[in-house]
Order: C-alpha cells, then sequence, then structure tokens
C-alpha cells in the first residue's frame, strides 16, 4: 500500500483535508507551487486540481521514462 508524509507535500491549510478534497484542490494546494504556477499549468495544459495533474499524460510518460531508469539504482 502506497503510503506519504502530507505534511511534506501540502501546504498547511490542506493537510488536514480527506483526500477527495485534496485531489479536488488546485494545484497551489501542493507546497512549492504558488498560484501563479497553477495559472501557467491551466494555461499550458487545462491542469486545474491536483487530480488534473496526477493524469496529466507527460507526467505519466515521465514517470515511466524514470522508473525504466536502471542507471540510478
Amino acid at each position: 500500500m502506497a503510503s506519504i508524509d502530507l505534511d511534506k507535500v501540502l501546504d498547511k491549510a490542506w493537510a488536514d483535508k480527506s483526500l477527495p478534497e485534496i485531489l479536488a484542490a488546485p494545484v497551489g494546494a501542493l507546497k512549492g507551487v504558488s498560484d501563479r504556477d497553477g495559472e501557467l499549468l491551466n494555461e499550458a495544459f487545462g491542469v486545474r486540481t491536483v487530480a488534473d495533474l496526477a493524469e496529466l499524460k507527460y507526467v505519466r510518460w515521465a514517470q515511466a521514462l524514470a522508473a525504466l531508469d536502471t542507471s540510478a539504482a
């Protein structure tokens, strides 16, 4: 089962929210992602929410390529 330390990946205002609320949140809920970053992601890729970002095909492609990299192991 996957786990994650929410305090490390979310802005403090979102750390106590439920998973459905977090997935529906603007990408600015992620620690280090500014409102402007969110605007740019929306303009470039139509990403509005954390769930949208997770489903973005370019993110998935990059994760798959990184998983194939055996040199990092």
